[in-house]
């Protein structure tokens, strides 16, 4: 376990950088905190497995967010200290409230949207658990699915009209449906199939909700990123 000090010059004080930087460091299992510098540059200052550090490293020179622009890193190492408990974001990242105008705060509720993406598929996962031990859940789950689905359809729908409104996010979002599109797809042909039988449904929908999830919470960040760009090209970041 080792302790690092990383200083990153750049324009990298735009809104959505050191979220950025917390996803990273929260998937390696890393401590600590990044935060704004007076000079302009942001510092992260983390504990964890060297190999950890190195990959958090890693991904802020070649994974750059396209809202921000790096110049430089500097990484000093010390002795680990053990002094975090969790990885935080020090400072805000977006103007106040009072300062907020109407396209802002619809920018917010974006994340709200990403919630509550994720407690729909936690609700489905309850549900696809408890085909393991009772197969007649299966009727309900065709109606849980159908239902998962009208509620991605409304949200493809609110989708489109925030690519109406911020426009330039509009070919970055346009991938995303599309992948969204195939994999609502896939869900439609595990409910197709579910009569077949209780263990190809569990194995297929199973697979399915897995790589569901990770997609939303990788897609939503992707979106949180994008529009941190659309609010420096704007002036409000």
């Amino acid at each position: 376990m080792i302790r690092a000090n990383i200083v990153i010059k750049g324009e990298v004080q735009t809104a959505g950088f050191r979220t950025f930087i917390k996803n990273i460091a929260d998937s390696l299992n890393l401590k600590g905190f990044a935060e704004n510098l007076a000079d302009g540059s942001a510092r992260v200052v983390c504990e964890g497995e060297e190999g950890g550090i190195k990959e958090l490293i890693n991904a802020i020179k070649e994974n750059t967010p396209s809202f921000a622009r790096i110049d430089e890193v500097r990484v000093g190492y010390g002795d680990y200290k053990g002094e975090f408990t969790s990885f935080e974001r020090r400072g805000e990242d977006v103007p106040k409230e009072d300062k907020e105008d109407a396209m802002l705060r619809y920018m917010r509720s974006l994340d709200k949207k990403g919630e509550v993406a994720i407690g729909i598929l936690s609700s489905m996962n309850e549900t696809l658990m408890g085909v393991k031990e009772d197969t007649k859940l299966i009727p309900s789950i065709k109606e849980n699915t159908e239902k998962m689905l009208e509620k991605q359809d409304s949200m493809l729908e609110k989708q489109d009209r925030t690519i109406e409104i911020l426009g330039g996010v509009k070919k970055d979002t346009s991938a995303m449906l599309e992948k969204q599109d195939d994999t609502i797809k896939e869900i439609r042909n595990v409910s197709g199939k579910i009569d077949q039988g209780k263990e190809e449904i569990v194995t297929e929908i199973s697979s399915l909700r897995g790589d569901l999830k990770s997609y939303m919470e990788n897609k939503f960040a992707k979106i949180e990123y994008e529009i941190a760009e659309i609010k420096t090209k704007i002036g409000l970041a």
